[in-house]
């Protein structure tokens, strides 16, 4: 029998520093999140992090927090409501962080007599700290706890079609209105070296303005090549000339060599540049959370009005968008039926 497992990044349980401090311990202490070797990683995360950033970590969810609970929970919880309804296998929600985890989901399906599992991790472009953590551990907990389970995971999906459309529909439903006069498309950074590191041919990937426009089987997995394709290729469907939009990377940490150029400083250089009504599209991310609702719609715009800036949209995320619901349900159907 086969089932779905949806799978997203998580949450911290509450907007607390009390639940904010194993939530950011479980995701920093990630090898694939923070690539140093263990006891550099524990000496940063566990002595320096832990006794730092949870306060003000929660601080920041506290701005975000819905009545129902974490945006990511809810809206992944809605998806997964939306596409259970118009597909007539089992479905599962996962968490890579917190609850509820991938062993639950697993066990989920597993309950209802599921023995092939389509795993879907919800982020459109691949990216050592996205999809390949959760196809390691998703692996690792098959491979202990349910060896007669076959996984399938649904690769990086920044280029079909069903998930470019929806996207490139929402946003102009979003931008109906607002005569902007750019558009930013803001993707959640990573270190450099994490692009060398995917980078399969140990080659291509020098990141020189020329490696990204250029064909090679690096960029199956190659993160700044995937963004950056999904900007071409949703520009090109809403046919938005090159001079008024652009693509960025947020969300730093730490002293690392990340991708450029960084969102902060291209909204700043935008507003300062005579731009006055500009657009934010988010799409690394498929539900809203933190990065989106507090980086981008409050710290973004606010400094965007603060460096001559005057009016700011912040594009939602797909959320529970029908055409992404019926975007998933196209390959949950395309698989079921092999």
């Amino acid at each position: 029998m086969k089932g779905i497992l949806l799978v997203n990044l998580g949450s911290p349980k509450s907007p607390t520093a009390k639940d904010v401090k194993p939530y950011l311990d479980e995701f920093l202490m990630d090898k694939r999140v923070i690539d140093m070797p263990y006891i550099l990683r524990a000496f940063l995360v566990k002595g320096i992090i832990l006794n730092t950033r949870p306060k003000k970590s929660a601080e920041a969810y506290q701005k975000i927090w819905w009545p129902e609970g974490s945006p990511l929970i809810v809206i992944s919880q809605r998806q997964h409501k939306k596409v259970q309804e118009k597909v007539d296998i089992p479905v599962a929600l996962a968490m890579r962080y917190g609850e509820p985890s991938i062993k639950t989901g697993i066990q989920e399906l597993k309950n209802k007599g599921v023995n092939d599992i389509l795993m879907i991790p919800l982020y459109p472009q691949f990216a050592m700290a996205t999809t390949e953590t959760i196809d390691v551990l998703a692996a690792e907990i098959i491979k202990k706890h349910f060896p007669d389970i076959n996984l399938t995971s649904f690769p990086a999906f920044y280029k079909r079609k069903e998930y470019t459309e929806a996207l490139a529909a929402s946003i102009k439903g979003h931008l109906e209105g607002f005569d902007y006069d750019h558009i930013l498309f803001s993707y959640h950074g990573v270190p450099e070296r994490h692009i060398r590191k995917s980078d399969v041919t140990k080659s291509h990937c020098k990141m020189d303005g020329q490696c990204c426009s250029t064909a090679s089987k690096a960029h199956e997995f190659c993160y700044r090549h995937q963004c950056l394709e999904t900007t071409r290729q949703v520009t090109e469907l809403l046919g938005i000339p090159q001079e008024k939009h652009s693509s960025s990377f947020q969300s730093r940490l730490g002293p690392d060599k990340w991708l450029q150029p960084p969102t902060d400083a291209t909204v700043n250089g935008l507003a300062e540049k005579g731009i006055k009504k500009l657009a934010v599209v988010t799409p690394a991310f498929v539900a809203d959370c933190l990065e989106t609702l507090e980086e981008i719609g409050m710290e973004a715009h606010h400094e965007f009005l603060q460096h001559g800036g005057e009016e700011f949209r912040t594009i939602p995320c797909l959320n529970d968008d029908e055409m992404w619901i019926d975007a998933m349900v196209t390959w949950i159907n395309e698989w079921k039926s092999k």
